[in-house]
Order: structure tokens, then sequence, then C-alpha cells
């Protein structure tokens, strides 16, 4: 009777052990009611993957009635910003940007998919425009006596080889590439804040110039003055939550090599360890 006593009581602390492992693997900020969930878009844009998952997770949550965007970053690659901004977009529920540190080009881009977009006085927002770079390597091999020879389809299949200069005929089909995903980039802001800016308006301010949160709310690409508390009261309140909402937030797990270097929100290794060629980006350059 004793020996089956001390199993029933293992067995129940085993059970409990276990059970506190699995709250703490959900997340420690889950609760339960109706609440608010922050997505962190943090750094260059260099997928989409990761934050359209969080999306559809917080999507499909019936006790998640409003997301806040929380962005923190210089903008980047123009695909994964449009994926994210149209997954945004798609969301029937309320949808409120925060703007942190910085909110431009990619980053301001995502923002246009909130109903509110909130920034901090000090914000660095606008660089509203698209960058296309090549990296140039002729000098350096000409300097060293190495060639390079191509053979190709079409006269524009090595458009951008790091090997010789761009052609007039080359800069040309780029440059039109460049003005229509920056078009593409306005008109997306015209259909955030056509009831504040015209078209021409916003062309006026999208010449890669950036802006202070005060500015941009001056210039009506923001709505209003606040940081992210603000925002998480403005989504509740959009959502109809009584009282102050709870709140959800995946915390974001720092990597082995930002632990040795000390440093966080490192670019993907990836991007670090690509080779020269084109890069296409909605992102902040400032003396790059």
């Amino acid at each position: 009777m004793r020996k089956r006593r001390v199993y029933i009581i293992l067995g129940i602390i085993i059970a409990l052990f276990f059970g506190l492992l699995f709250l703490r693997s959900i997340g420690s900020n889950v609760s339960i009611g109706e609440k608010v969930a922050v997505v962190d878009i943090t750094g260059i844009i260099s997928g989409s993957d990761d934050t359209i998952k969080l999306i559809h997770t917080y999507r499909d949550d019936q006790s998640i009635k409003a997301i806040v965007v929380r962005i923190n970053s210089p903008g980047g690659s123009v695909a994964p910003v449009q994926e994210i901004y149209s997954e945004l977009k798609k969301i029937e529920k309320p949808v409120v940007a925060s703007m942190g540190g910085s909110a431009a080009s990619g980053g301001y881009y995502v923002a246009c998919a909130a109903d509110t977009i909130f920034a901090n006085p000090g914000t660095l927002t606008g660089s509203i425009g698209v960058i296309m770079q090549f990296t140039q390597l002729k000098g350096l091999y000409d300097k060293v006596g190495l060639g390079h020879q191509v053979i190709k389809s079409g006269d524009f299949k090595d458009t951008g080889s790091p090997f010789r200069e761009l052609t007039e005929q080359e800069r040309a089909v780029l440059q039109s590439t460049v003005d229509d995903v920056y078009n593409q980039f306005v008109d997306t802001i015209f259909e955030a804040r056509g009831n504040h800016l015209t078209r021409d308006e916003i062309v006026a301010l999208a010449d890669g110039r950036i802006f202070s949160g005060k500015q941009a709310l001056d210039s009506k690409l923001l709505d209003q003055l606040g940081n992210l508390p603000d925002a998480i009261e403005t989504a509740g309140a959009l959502a109809g939550i009584e009282g102050k909402p709870k709140v959800v937030r995946k915390e974001k797990k720092t990597s082995l090599l930002e632990q040795l270097v000390g440093m966080k929100q490192m670019p993907p290794l990836d991007e670090m360890l690509s080779l020269p060629g084109v890069t296409f980006r909605y992102e902040m350059h400032l003396g790059k």
C-alpha cells in the first residue's frame, strides 16, 4: 500500500512537471480572454515565411481580436515586403502599425497595410523608393590580370555583371523595371492614404528622402504619434475590447552567432555570405 502511494505521488509530480514545461513551450504571454497580438518585424526584411506563419496563427486564433505590427526595420527585399503586406491586408481584424526606431522604405510599405499607423516623434521613416545596386569588380580584375568570358543566349542575359560596365540599353531596361516597382510602391501608399493625400502629393514625398515621425505626421503619411502601448490600446479599442487588452507576443530567440558577437538583429547569414551581384530593394540607404 505504501509503495502504491509513493508511485501515485511520483506520477503526480512528473505530470505536473511536464505540464509546466508544456505551458512554457506555448509561451509565457498566453492568457485567457480577448487579446491583442503583436507581430514584430525587425531588421532587414530578407524573407517572409516566418512572419506570414505568425500572422496566420493570430488570424486563426479566435481569442485574438486585433493585431499590432511592431516595425523596427529599414526595409528590405521587394518581394518579401510585398508578401507580408499582402497577408496583413487579408486580415479581417483591426490591424495597427507601431513604428519603433525606424520603419523606412519597405518598413513603411508594410505599415501601409494597417488601419492606423503610429510613430514616435523621432522615428526614422519615409525613404520611399526603390534601389537596385550592382557590385563592380572590373577595376580589381583588370589590376590583378583576371579575365572573364561569357556565352549568352540574349543581349541582356548577363546584365549587371560585376566584370563590365552597364551598356546604355541595359541601364534603360533596368530603369524601366525600377520605375515599375516604384509605381507599385506609390500605388500602395495611395491605396492606404488616399483619403489624406492625392497621388501627386505622394509622388512629391516619394523621392527617397527620410522623415522623422513628426514630419511624417505633418505630411499625412501616418495617423498618430505614440508608442507601442498606445498602439496596443488603440487596437483593443478598434476590436471592442473593454479595459486594458491582454497582449500576446512571441519573443524572438537570439541566435548563437548573435550571442557570440554580442549583437542583436544581425543580417541573415545567407545575406552576409551572398556573392556580389544585383540587389533590388525597398530599403533605406544612408551613405552606403
